[in-house]
């Protein structure tokens, strides 16, 4: 407790902030990047995302967990379509994303675009000031008086408001499909905390939950894949932690997390990206995805994947030897 000759710190006013209404923003995405589901167009040609469809048609066999973490930037790919088919058909057993991926899911939903100039509206202070996306503090809120996770919250908001786009929110399939949607946030990373109407409190709780439910997913993943497209920090650390929690619990239970798959999709440029470590001297080395997903946590049993590509590619290709495969086996859900 602060005494009298404390220097208490001073806190920024956000009630002298100015919000415009997104009419007013010029948007860099809208829907029409939004990729339809083809069947038959091109898909590039990957042995190692065949590999890892195999897994995920056994995983779902099995009762494994298939999890899908993911940066913003695979919302902005445009390929909703194919993880929202994927969830309906129960091969994604959960979705994890970052607060910027919940906010880009959320301003398609409501208005068909999303992604502003960061160049452009810092300089005049007016970057993530938006009135509607804002809104997503409501539904945060409400969501903590609920006691609901953030990403069931958001999405339960987008169904019930009934989005223009709901069709395209991976949110909202995450409350239709019943397959559970995990937002990770990070204190001050997003735009929603620079507004008036943004709750610690809220915020902290329900991504707190949402970790949980995550976590609670992890302890069925003997067996199962775990794929991160585009996330260099939030999934590998967030896995991290989950993972080690899950494995203390099976252990005194007397079981094992060590067979499983994991995959990573970026554009980071690996050289050996399966196996050992690398030296700290190696700039590489602090590519968390790699030390993480592809080394540490599959030392035991597991086996990873690395494949190079633009989200808008090896999404489809995944979801296309999917259904090769799934074909093959004569089995359709």
């Amino acid at each position: 407790m602060a005494g009298k000759d404390n220097l208490l710190l001073e806190s920024f006013d956000r009630t002298a902030l100015r919000l415009k209404p997104l009419s007013a923003r010029k948007h860099d995405l809208d829907a029409s990047i939004v990729k339809p589901l083809d069947r038959d167009g091109y898909v590039r040609s990957d042995d190692k995302l065949r590999t890892v469809a195999s897994r995920i048609l056994d995983a779902k066999t099995r009762g494994a967990a298939v999890i899908m973490m993911m940066g913003g930037h695979v919302i902005r790919s445009g390929v909703q379509r194919y993880l929202i088919d994927l969830m309906e058909r129960k091969y994604i057993s959960c979705v994890a994303m970052n607060g910027a991926g919940m906010i880009h899911d959320f301003e398609f939903a409501l208005v068909g675009a999303t992604t502003e100039s960061v160049a452009t509206y810092v300089r005049e202070g007016q970057f993530g000031l938006w009135q509607e996306t804002g809104q997503i503090n409501e539904y945060v809120n409400q969501a903590y008086r609920a006691g609901l996770g953030m990403g069931e919250g958001v999405g339960w908001a987008i169904v019930r408001r009934r989005l223009p786009r709901k069709d395209i929110s991976i949110l909202a399939a995450g409350v239709r499909c019943r397959v559970p949607v995990t937002v990770h946030v990070g204190i001050g990373s997003d735009i929603l905390h620079e507004h008036p109407n943004c709750s610690g409190a809220a915020t902290g709780e329900t991504s707190y939950r949402d970790f949980l439910h995550f976590a609670s997913v992890v302890e069925r993943l003997e067996g199962g894949v775990v794929m991160d497209f585009g996330s260099a920090v939030m999934a590998p650390e967030v896995f991290l932690k989950a993972l080690s929690m899950a494995r203390n619990k099976a252990h005194q239970g007397g079981r094992s997390i060590r067979h499983f798959t994991s995959l990573v999709c970026d554009l980071y440029p690996l050289e050996n990206s399966r196996g050992t470590e690398i030296s700290k001297d190696d700039p590489a080395y602090y590519f968390r995805p790699w030390k993480t997903l592809l080394v540490r946590t599959v030392a035991d049993g597991g086996e990873s994947f690395y494949v190079q590509g633009r989200h808008a590619e090896t999404i489809p290709c995944l979801w296309h030897w999917i259904n090769e495969l799934e074909a093959s086996n004569g089995r359709r859900d």
